[in-house]
């Protein structure tokens, strides 16, 4: 019971973070644009720390299944290539070029993160299933990774030409979807005693994506040296509050 309440109250934490997005509209562009890339370096601090301090050593502790674990670790990896590659191929291959108003590109936009958003669901509730510690840093990882992603994805849908109102609400809607994934590992960890052992490495390889193939190729569009030393500090924050998260376990 006390693993359901943990990634019950995960999850919805993680969701409501998608009101975050009313800073969009509470500031200046300008000032949103500068908090964000500091705000990427540190989430992909705290991603890769999550990896490489809680999850893979986690791993490791159980000799007979690290080296089937690290496979799925890659599975992780490309199953995150597959579905960012068939949301971007729906994208350029369903809306007309021509389309005269973006609406549809902000609904392409809450579709395709409420997948990503269900796939954090099942992150979080099988790093629940494995221990409370893992289950807390990979939610924490999750969240620093969503505060810039929630405040881009209302900055889409108001350029997509949404009020306010909605698309702080779509954000919402779609932020919800991560609620779904967990209840179903959930449900699924009854039927299947070993899902978290194997969910877990996935859940690695899903973290290890977002930081590689979507965070760091945004940092690289920043290429001035004191921009860049900024980012590294942030990076190394955000691993430290990983590490210091271990010291207190």
């Amino acid at each position: 019971m006390t693993i359901v309440i943990s990634s019950l109250l995960g999850v919805v934490a993680v969701s409501a973070l998608s009101l975050l997005g009313i800073v969009v509209f509470l500031f200046d562009e300008p000032l949103v644009k500068r908090l964000l890339l500091p705000l990427v370096s540190f989430s992909t601090g705290g991603l890769l720390g999550d990896v490489f301090i809680h999850i893979i050593p986690d791993m490791a502790a159980d000799r007979a299944f690290f080296a089937r674990g690290l496979g799925v670790v890659l599975i992780g990896i490309l199953f995150s290539f597959v579905v960012e590659k068939i949301i971007h191929w729906r994208h350029c291959h369903l809306l007309p070029a021509e389309e005269e108003h973006h609406h549809p590109v902000g609904i392409m936009s809450v579709m395709g993160e409420s997948v990503h958003n269900v796939i954090d669901g099942v992150v979080i509730a099988a790093s629940f299933l494995t221990s409370i510690p893992i289950g807390i840093s990979t939610t924490l990882a999750v969240m620093f990774h969503e505060i810039p992603h929630e405040i881009g994805n209302v900055a889409v849908l108001l350029h997509s030409g949404y009020s306010r109102k909605k698309a702080v609400f779509l954000n919402l809607l779609s932020a919800s979807a991560a609620i779904l994934g967990t209840i179903a590992v959930l449900i699924m960890s009854n039927a299947v005693t070993s899902i978290a052992a194997s969910l877990l490495p996935f859940a690695a390889g899903n973290l290890l994506y977002i930081a590689g193939a979507d965070l760091i190729p945004e940092l690289h569009r920043e290429t001035r040296l004191m921009h860049g030393v900024l980012q590294l500090i942030a990076m190394i924050a955000g691993m430290s509050v990983m590490y210091g998260l271990l010291l207190l376990e």
